[in-house]
């Protein structure tokens, strides 16, 4: 092209210095997006439900498999948490909690966050169905859809929000079960279903009663006006005697041991404690408590069973 100076077809140093800068300033605000805090506890799941779910005779690990599957079901979470964020930046920016998040502070357009977030989750799906087994997939799917289109408009308006999050929180270990076995049919699966979907009331109890002025002054409806002790009671004590039941019931994953069951008795009754404790006082120190057991709980009680496993 005569007359055109080739220096005018390249990028000004300048220019790719600042376009290097924006792109480093970002990527804090998209890992931000897919709530690796959350995303952490998912992939501890998946894992011991895979790896329960191997049948004893298998010959040799199938660590190919494993990765696929934990790198699939990271991917859909991720999404779902992104997707998440977008849908409630308007609300988020009224919480003090959340409001320094990357759209409802204002630093991501709205429609960036909602193109990653599906392009996370249909890349997730896909690799799923393509990498692991249908099963694997659909419920990968299944969980993102009821924690998007159920759990996150109900927290305006009901507090059974929390039932339909717990069913979809509760999926990692049926995804990682089914990714190692195909199949859902049996009743060790469900037991860690069951194990998870209990840890949900009083975990998220915790973190309710702790940010409680924020919730109500973001519109949701997350604890009653009135009847709390009760409410609590129910979404907090009675799940906690459920989730040390069901712990005990999923040893037998493991062909029983005592280690086991001493340990996951310590864990239940422990967590159980934390959670009356919090309904007698009701105090924001009682919630805190409650909710670090319940982050400790969990991914030990995993190690149990996976460890226990002869």
């Amino acid at each position: 092209m005569a007359g055109v100076s080739t220096s005018a077809l390249e990028i000004r140093p300048s220019a790719r210095s600042s376009l290097v800068a924006t792109l480093r300033a970002a990527v804090p605000d998209f890992w931000a997006l897919t709530k690796p805090e959350v995303n952490f506890l998912i992939v501890v799941a998946t894992f011991a439900g895979f790896y329960l779910g191997l049948p004893p005779d298998v010959r040799a690990f199938p660590f190919g498999r494993l990765l696929n599957t934990l790198f699939g079901t990271l991917l859909v979470a991720s999404g779902t948490g992104t997707l998440n964020q977008y849908l409630e930046y308007r609300f988020d920016a009224r919480m003090r909690r959340t409001q320094r998040r990357p759209v409802a502070s204002g630093r991501m357009r709205p429609a960036t966050a909602a193109l990653f977030g599906l392009l996370l989750s249909v890349a997730g799906a896909a690799y799923l169905l393509l990498a692991v087994n249908a099963i694997a997939s659909f419920l990968a799917v299944f969980t993102s859809t009821i924690y998007l289109c159920i759990y996150t408009p109900l927290k305006r308006k009901t507090t059974l929000c929390t039932l339909a999050g717990a069913i979809s929180g509760a999926m990692p270990p049926l995804i990682g079960w089914t990714a190692a076995t195909g199949s859902l049919t049996s009743a060790n699966a469900w037991l860690l279903y069951s194990v998870l979907f209990s840890w949900q009331f009083p975990h998220f109890m915790a973190i309710a009663w702790m940010y409680r002025e924020d919730y109500a002054r973001a519109g949701y409806s997350i604890l009653p006006a009135e009847g709390e002790v009760r409410f609590l009671t129910w979404h907090a004590c009675f799940p906690s005697l459920g989730l040390l039941m069901a712990s005990i019931a999923a040893i037998g994953v493991n062909r029983e041991g005592i280690i086991e069951y001493c340990g996951t008795l310590i864990l239940g009754l422990g967590l159980l404690y934390y959670a009356l404790r919090f309904v007698v006082a009701r105090s924001r120190i009682a919630a805190r408590q409650l909710l670090k057991a319940s982050i400790v709980y969990l991914p030990i009680e995993f190690l149990i069973l996976v460890f226990g496993r002869k």
